[in-house]
């Protein structure tokens, strides 16, 4: 596997990308690919569950020393327009995020290799070949199916990257690739 990180002040922009949808030719097509848009809804719920869990604890917590008499109101005002503020910016910040990922985020499958691209700030190039996957399996989370998504793990030999994943991807497309990077019917893929 090959792997480069690149820092986003000297990367150049994003290139454009196809559609995420590969159905009407070939998957190893070496053409360079976008994840599927219903990722960013996807991440966009996910962000909401996230800024749930942190927010509503750190509510509580308010609400039991207020309750407890515990700081003066001034404090309490304080420490409410905090968490109001973080809550905030934090639920902005992973709206947002979802499709500043998505734009970033890409994959190239050819004859030899899977190559995944990724990353806001710091961008990653990750090359699979073929020759070194030892297995792959596509999962699906109650959310990713809701929106007909899945993800592709790429099992490989080594301990760098020994597994690979990418996410964002439409449940027949993942099946698609998982299909090519297998070994063909009857090699051993030892």
């Amino acid at each position: 596997m090959n792997e480069s990180t690149h820092n986003s002040e000297t990367a150049d922009p994003a290139a454009p990308t196809v559609p995420a949808d590969p159905a009407a030719g070939d998957i190893a097509d070496g053409v360079r690919r976008g994840l599927d848009p219903r990722a960013i809804p996807l991440q966009r719920v996910v962000g909401r569950i996230v800024t749930a869990c942190v927010s509503l604890p750190l509510a509580a917590a308010v609400a039991v020393a207020w309750a407890a008499g515990g700081p003066p109101p001034a404090v309490v005002a304080a420490v409410v327009s905090g968490w109001a503020v973080i809550t905030g910016v934090l639920g902005w910040w992973l709206h947002r995020w979802a499709a500043l990922h998505h734009r970033y985020a890409s994959y190239t499958v050819n004859a030899e290799d899977i190559e995944i691209r990724s990353g806001v700030v710091w961008r990653k190039s990750i090359s699979v070949p073929r020759s070194r996957v030892q297995h792959t399996d596509v999962s699906q989370g109650p959310l990713e199916r809701r929106y007909g998504l899945g993800t592709l793990g790429i099992y490989t030999a080594g301990t760098g990257y020994a597994k690979v994943s990418l996410d964002g991807l439409e449940h027949e497309t993942a099946l698609r690739i998982r299909d090519h990077l297998l070994p063909p019917a009857g090699a051993d893929a030892v």
